[in-house]
């Protein structure tokens, strides 16, 4: 009994201590991670300078407005002389200096991105760009942030200076767990403009951030609703999908579309708030994605997808859709949208994400009338693999920029006629016509057949 118990205790443990591994693990990016670079290019007379470099190697998760914010805690008494493309959000207390004032004397400065607007003198390569960042398959150009720091108070060499610790990543709330910094050899090269020249960092630490919605502690923030051409029913997003409409113990949770009120409360305080601002649904979710089986032909059958804005207060920029259906390895044409196959299971298609046309529909505008996207894909029948029964033409999973939407349950999906003993009210009313229409050729038949006999 003894031994069982100390078993046990040990498989418990183990899966306690195992848990904050895999909870960051995502099986349709299983590689995917935010790098947070740190090079030393050159010793200063009390300290260092360095390029601060972030790349965000996530295949479709990508960091929106307002954009990173980026802590780490000093390991000695460094402090900031200065900052290019990027600055500290607090100065802390600098009263000991007094001549030349530093950047930041906190001891966990917290550092965010400039805006675009910044003079040049105040830029770097890569900077400026309010703290949003691309997912690498939309815009590899884009998914790089960079910024270049003075550090004093910390050594000049390799061997007297020490890394930041204890980084941690908002995107810009929490959900990024990062490692300790460990050093890279070979430390990074760079390459001069005109390709002629190659110098090399002093010292080089790399820092790697993984996500979890675990960690993120988010609820649901989209939801899916379902319809085809072959049945009139339309399956909704399930109800209280991201949330439940209470306005009595949560009041101003959500706006109705036809309040007077509404103009005052979108544009009142939290204007341009992370925090979402709903319309009124049995849903409450701030996106909607649609999916309809639209059409079936002889080798194609069709869908569209729309996806609805009902966040009043968010404006999505950069916005992306990932699928998983097992049609997409024979998907041919896809209309308004970007396409780029995720492949997370090698040799599978089955995973496809979407996302915008620059300048065209890359934004997703607030709710409102033009506060919604929609595409229609093209897709070849396989004759060993294509039909339309038990929801086969419907999406196993849908995810709006990283999050897992609300999917409805399977035994909801709009079915096919004949594959089930229920009808709808058309079919029924088909069915009854063509019912009293054999009763009445039947009984024609015989009352004819019966004068025939007579005569």
């Amino acid at each position: 009994m003894r031994l069982c118990a100390a078993a046990a205790a040990l498989a418990l443990l183990l899966l306690v201590g195992a848990a904050p591994l895999t909870e960051a693990y995502d099986p349709l990016d299983p590689t995917g991670n935010i790098t947070i670079k740190w090079d030393i290019t050159q010793w200063t007379a009390d300290g260092y300078i360095a390029v601060v470099s972030i790349n965000n190697y996530q295949k479709y998760r990508h960091i929106q407005a307002p954009g990173w914010h980026l802590r780490w805690a000093w390991t000695k008494k460094e402090i900031i002389w200065g900052m290019m493309g990027a600055q500290t959000i607090e100065q802390g207390d600098c009263s000991e200096f007094k001549g030349n004032i530093p950047h930041c004397c906190r001891r966990d400065p917290t550092a965010v991105d400039l805006l675009p607007g910044a003079t040049n003198g105040m830029q770097v390569g890569n900077c400026c760009k309010g703290g949003v960042l691309s997912s690498w398959v939309q815009d590899p150009v884009n998914a790089v942030a960079s910024f270049q720091i003075t550090v004093g108070r910390s050594g000049t060499s390799n061997r007297t200076v020490k890394p930041p610790k204890n980084f941690t990543l908002k995107a810009p709330g929490p959900g990024y767990t990062c490692r300790a910094a460990h050093k890279v050899k070979p430390p990074t090269k760079f390459i001069s403009p005109d390709g002629r020249r190659t110098t090399q960092a002093h010292v080089t630490w790399d820092v790697i951030c993984t996500y979890s919605q675990f960690v993120a502690q988010r609820g649901p923030a989209c939801c899916v609703a379902l319809s085809s051409f072959y049945n009139e029913t339309i399956v909704d997003c399930p109800k209280c999908s991201c949330g439940c409409q209470n306005n009595i113990t949560n009041p101003g949770s959500c706006v109705e579309v036809n309040s007077p009120y509404l103009a005052s409360v979108v544009n009142g305080p939290g204007k341009g708030s992370s925090t979402p601002l709903v319309r009124c649904s049995p849903h409450m979710c701030p996106i909607k994605v649609h999916w309809h089986v639209k059409a079936n032909y002889r080798e194609y059958w069709r869908v569209k997808i729309t996806i609805s804005n009902w966040n009043y207060r968010m404006n999505y920029s950069q916005w992306n859709l990932v699928v998983q259906h097992p049609n997409f390895d024979n998907v041919t044409t896809i209309f308004s949208f970007n396409y780029k196959a995720l492949n997370p299971y090698g040799v599978i298609n089955d995973t496809a994400m979407l996302w915008g046309l620059k300048y065209y529909n890359d934004l997703l505008m607030v709710s409102g009338p033009d506060g919604n996207v929609q595409s229609e894909l093209l897709f070849r029948k396989d004759p060993s693999t294509f039909t339309f029964e038990k929801g086969w033409g419907f999406p196993r999973r849908i995810y709006f920029n990283g999050q897992s939407c609300v999917m409805p349950q399977p035994d909801l999906y709009p079915w096919l006629p004949s594959s089930s003993p229920r009808l709808t009210k058309t079919a029924f009313l088909a069915l009854a016509i063509a019912a009293c229409a054999t009763v009445a050729f039947l009984y024609n038949h015989l009352v004819l057949d019966k004068y025939c006999r007579k005569s």
